[in-house]
């Protein structure tokens, strides 16, 4: 059995027939080859597989794709815009906010919509903000100064 769905996907609108227990970021991943999502945990704990839906952040590998029905998806692939990366993308390259990479997205996705929801975040709200996305390698003092340096305007 399978089921149609309609969605948008970083502006682009995308119908299919899936499996009703096929998981969002298995869709985004599988389906539509948008490979920058990344799935980590499989339990909604790692943060890797974060995207916006609706304007908010949420973790693709706890939702059924079913649940995005039309909604407005955007992944990290749709973040830059002309060719050019959006600032929080540059601002982690700038200020090395990323190592293996493999949290990256998810850690980009978590800091662009808690900039858009406290754009006055102080670094405690930065720190506490990404307490749902894991990285391994950096030990996070990075990546909270790539989130300051957009903040900042820079």
């Amino acid at each position: 059995m399978t089921i149609s769905i309609s969605l948008s996907v970083n502006g682009k609108h995308v119908e299919a027939s899936i499996d009703p227990r096929m998981l969002l970021v298995q869709f985004i991943r599988e389906h539509l080859r948008l490979t920058g999502t990344h799935v980590g945990c499989d339990t909604a704990q790692c943060g890797a597989c974060t995207v916006h839906m609706n304007g908010n952040a949420v973790k693709s590998c706890s939702m059924l794709a079913a649940q995005a029905q039309g909604a407005q998806i955007t992944t990290i692939e749709g973040l830059s815009q002309g060719g050019e990366l959006h600032p929080m993308q540059a601002a982690f390259r700038e200020c090395h906010g990323l190592q293996c990479g493999y949290c990256t997205p998810g850690m980009v996705m978590s800091a662009v919509h808690l900039l858009a929801e406290n754009p006055r975040a102080t670094e405690e709200e930065i720190r506490e903000s990404l307490d749902g996305n894991i990285c391994r390698c950096t030990g996070y003092q990075n990546i909270v100064k790539s989130i300051q340096l957009v903040q900042a305007g820079k």
